[in-house]
């Protein structure tokens, strides 16, 4: 005896999948094509700051990852970005040493440690902060941090000066120690936002369970929070990290620049990709042009290949990430 084939019902419990509905399939739509439309863009990006570059690179005289010069306008151009890449490195990196700590503290303190009456208003003054246009700081860089500095730098050399990385030979404070200290204020209130937020989603369970083991607030923190929050501590460094990488109106009010790279951090002088960018554009010709675009791709791959190591190290922690 046969039998027709019946199609076959869904189990008991679960509604058969109904068809997508217009509204679901426009967002679809839209959503992949706002994902290949950046990705268009980026590629854009990329393929014009290629060839404009090669188009300087072309017709540099110079060698232009090792020379310690800038002279895209005259003829023979000859320039390079040596002191640019240290510049902008160095300066980053002394902004992530004193900046990270710093807003990792404050943002457990608003988390876990201060009243609701004190936190709700500190938070409300970091995320004001962190809004601040770049000018802003660079004017106060400028006119108020640069003048107090060398109280610190003559302590720095005083105690720190035979290290020759720290020491002070007078003269205004327009170094790149000034300007990793500038970084570092614009770039906390990013940092200490984006960590504050990860910290307020650790488990209240796994939290209330060492509390019951007879854990301390700090040992808490250092067991369940810390262990949790460590992948968005990460991204919310390279956030910041980015920002100190691309700042220029700040770093061209304060920094005095020169294309000499210096033995100590507190002598004026250096320079930076973005700053050397800003203050050399308008006076470029066309040559000039495409060697400040060529300085920019670097700029660019050095930001592309910090956000693909942060990613790298956050897809290896995903067992605290949330």
């Amino acid at each position: 005896m046969t039998t027709s084939a019946e199609p076959a019902e869904p189990p008991a419990g679960r509604p058969a999948k109904a068809a997508a509905r217009p509204g679901d399939r426009i967002f679809l739509g839209l959503s992949r094509g706002s994902g290949i439309l950046l990705l268009v863009i980026m590629a854009a990006i990329a393929v014009f700051l290629t060839v404009r570059a090669a188009h300087a690179i072309s017709q540099d005289q110079g060698n232009f990852f090792t020379t310690f010069e800038w002279n895209a306008n005259v003829d023979p151009p000859v320039f390079g970005i040596a002191v640019l890449a240290f510049g902008t490195v160095v300066s980053s990196l002394i902004a992530m040493v004193l900046a990270v700590p710093v807003a990792v503290g404050i943002a457990l303190f608003i988390s876990h440690y201060a009243p609701r009456r004190l936190a709700a208003p500190l938070s409300y003054v970091i995320d004001l902060l962190a809004a601040v246009p770049s000018i802003v700081y660079g004017l106060w860089g400028a006119l108020f941090l640069v003048p107090h500095l060398g109280g610190l730098y003559s302590w720095l050399d005083e105690y720190f000066g035979w290290t020759g990385v720290l020491a002070y030979h007078d003269g205004a404070a327009r170094s790149l120690f000034t300007i990793g200290i500038l970084l570092a204020i614009m770039i906390l209130p990013i940092v200490t936002s984006v960590s504050r937020e990860v910290f307020r989603q650790s488990p209240q369970t796994h939290e209330e369970a060492a509390l019951a083991l007879g854990a301390t607030r700090w040992e808490v923190i250092r067991m369940s929070v810390l262990p949790f929050g460590r992948s968005g501590v990460i991204s919310a460094s390279m956030l910041g990290l980015g920002r100190a990488l691309g700042e220029t109106m700040a770093v061209a009010t304060v920094l005095s620049p020169s294309f000499l790279i210096s033995k100590s951090l507190l002598d004026p002088g250096g320079g930076t990709f973005a700053q050397n960018i800003a203050s050399s554009f308008k006076e470029s010709g066309e040559t000039g042009k495409d060697a400040l675009i060529a300085s920019g791709l670097v700029l660019f791959v050095l930001t592309l290949l910090v956000n693909g190591a942060a990613r790298m190290i956050i897809a290896r922690r995903k067992e605290y990430s949330a």
